[in-house]
């Protein structure tokens, strides 16, 4: 199993190497990536939309210098859907041309390595290395309880059977994130597989910090009119969706490209839509007036 330590030593290098990529982390989550990759235990990130958790597998991935692989769960996902399916139009030409020179082919023919796709969760299992891959196990809350029970059997032994073929263990085992936005609650068996890090909406300051990371061409100021327009928005008790920093990046970048100049109640009017998404959220605060959000004098940090 590969020496990771070089790649991440201690907590201050993670965090610079997650800098790095522009990603900033706290000294808690950082420690908890840590973890993650020394004891090579999944880890479980939860929080609000928009906190930065598939960001941060994302950024571990590319410091870890290895593929980021990514299952996006939904209401409904199978263990099939997320570990492999055959190849049948591939199967069924072979059948044609095998009966084209009067040939007739077996299953162990036909299920073999070179008719299989893999999915996500098994294309992390055959990674071959030398680094394991970063497998994102994305909003897992809202997959069904029988996926979530699968998925616990998987990581605990890294390892996945195929009828056709047998038994698949990793080589290199993955270095597995798991999301969720707490749709539903996660059984207690999971949970207890893996570390756990809340992740909580950051403050105005590294709000304006991370603006200025994902949308280098905005001013100071602008970052800085922005982390503070939304902190109020986070605020309001009765938005149905909270903006997450996903959307300050949004909001950032809409005024940017506008050109303007100003962070006061008619630019917010008119970029509202990059960062609430429901009709009654944008309704609600316009109704309360978009003034007390912004401040409106120009270039300055005041």
């Amino acid at each position: 199993m590969p020496d990771l330590d070089p790649l991440v030593p201690d907590v201050p290098a993670l965090r610079s190497r997650l800098d790095a990529v522009g990603y900033l982390a706290d000294d808690a989550l950082v420690t908890a990536l840590l973890l993650a990759v020394r004891m090579r235990q999944p880890i479980l990130l939860e929080g609000e939309p928009g906190v930065g958790k598939t960001e941060a597998a994302r950024a571990l991935a590319a410091v870890l210098d290895t593929p980021l692989i990514r299952l996006q769960c939904y209401e409904g996902l199978s263990s099939a859907e997320a570990l492999y399916e055959w190849n049948y139009p591939r199967q069924l030409l072979a059948i044609r041309l095998a009966e084209s020179r009067g040939e007739s082919l077996r299953d162990a023919d036909l299920f073999t390595e070179d008719y299989l796709l893999p999915r996500p969760l098994l294309a992390a299992i055959r990674h071959p290395g030398p680094r394991p891959a970063v497998l994102l196990v994305d909003e897992v809350d809202r997959a069904d309880d029988e996926f979530e029970a699968f998925l616990l059997e998987l990581l605990a032994d890294a390892a996945v059977t195929i009828p056709e073929l047998g038994t698949r263990t990793a080589v290199v085992p993955p270095v597995t994130v798991l999301t969720s936005n707490r749709t539903r609650d996660l059984h207690d068996a999971l949970k207890r597989r893996c570390l756990y890090h809340w992740i909580d909406y950051p403050d105005t300051a590294r709000v304006a910090a991370i603006i200025r990371r994902r949308v280098p061409e905005s001013a100071e100021w602008l970052a800085t009119r922005v982390a503070r327009g939304v902190t109020r928005l986070r605020s309001r008790q009765e938005l149905t969706k909270p903006p997450g920093v996903a959307e300050a990046i949004d909001w950032a970048g809409a005024l940017h490209a506008l050109g303007l100049r100003v962070l006061d109640a008619d630019a917010a009017d008119h970029t509202l839509g990059a960062v609430l998404k429901y009709a009654e959220d944008l309704q609600s605060v316009r109704r309360a007036g978009l003034a007390e959000l912004v401040d409106a004098e120009p270039g300055s940090d005041a």
